[in-house]
């Protein structure tokens, strides 16, 4: 039986390509270059970090943030980077009557701005900066559990990544959803891990209420 639902934040609610087209410009490189190698980067199973090392040997990314923060380009994302079906799947969720919550990879500045994107919407917003574990570290998922109030099997974590979402919140005893869209989950989409460890494989957001529906149905 699932009774909450839990979100990563990029590439899940939150189309990542102004970022990252950010720090291709505070690279100075072509946004086409940087684009290329960090799907390179990720399709040879490396951190997507190791990115801005092809481009500048030693890139510090926290240094590099708090730097385009005092040049006035600091992280930022809104409404209108976030996907299309966010918003109606939330809704929709939430009319089930499901707990919800997002929790991701995250720094505190992204929080504060999840929270008032979102504090409406959701039960609970986490991230790794306000509790010290990072996916796809057990301890994030550990944490993620003693704050819903739901036990792991009752609980479905959506997210993109095979690596950072779905296989360590399985490792965790929760039920996974991949969502099919962003850089991740288009090179890991026919991988056997992302064929057999989630619960649902979706191409949008809008079919979890369905699915979900249909799994607890089963579950009675």
């Amino acid at each position: 039986m699932i009774r909450a639902v839990i979100f990563d934040v990029g590439e899940c609610l939150v189309d990542e390509t102004t970022e990252y087209g950010t720090w291709a410009d505070w690279l100075g490189v072509p946004r086409h270059t940087f684009h290329a190698m960090f799907g390179a980067v990720i399709a040879q199973g490396r951190d997507y970090r190791e990115t801005f090392q092809e481009f500048r040997p030693g890139f510090d990314l926290y240094a590099e943030r708090e730097r385009r923060a005092e040049a006035g380009k600091p992280e930022t994302f809104g409404e209108a980077d976030l996907y299309p079906d966010v918003r109606d799947a939330l809704a929709a969720l939430r009319a089930d009557g499901l707990w919800l919550g997002i929790a991701g990879n995250q720094t505190v500045r992204a929080g504060r701005i999840l929270r008032e994107l979102f504090s409406g919407d959701v039960d609970l917003i986490g991230t790794s900066d306000d509790w010290g574990a990072s996916k796809p570290d057990r301890a994030f998922f550990d944490r993620v559990a003693e704050v819903v109030p739901a036990e792991p099997d009752e609980m479905l974590y959506v997210g993109d990544r095979v690596d950072n979402d779905i296989r360590p919140a399985v490792a965790a005893g929760m039920h996974t959803a991949l969502v099919h869209r962003g850089p991740w989950a288009t090179i890991q989409w026919n991988s056997e891990e992302a064929e057999k460890l989630p619960t649902f494989r979706v191409e949008s957001l809008l079919e979890l209420s369905g699915r979900i529906a249909q799994f607890n149905a089963r579950e009675h």
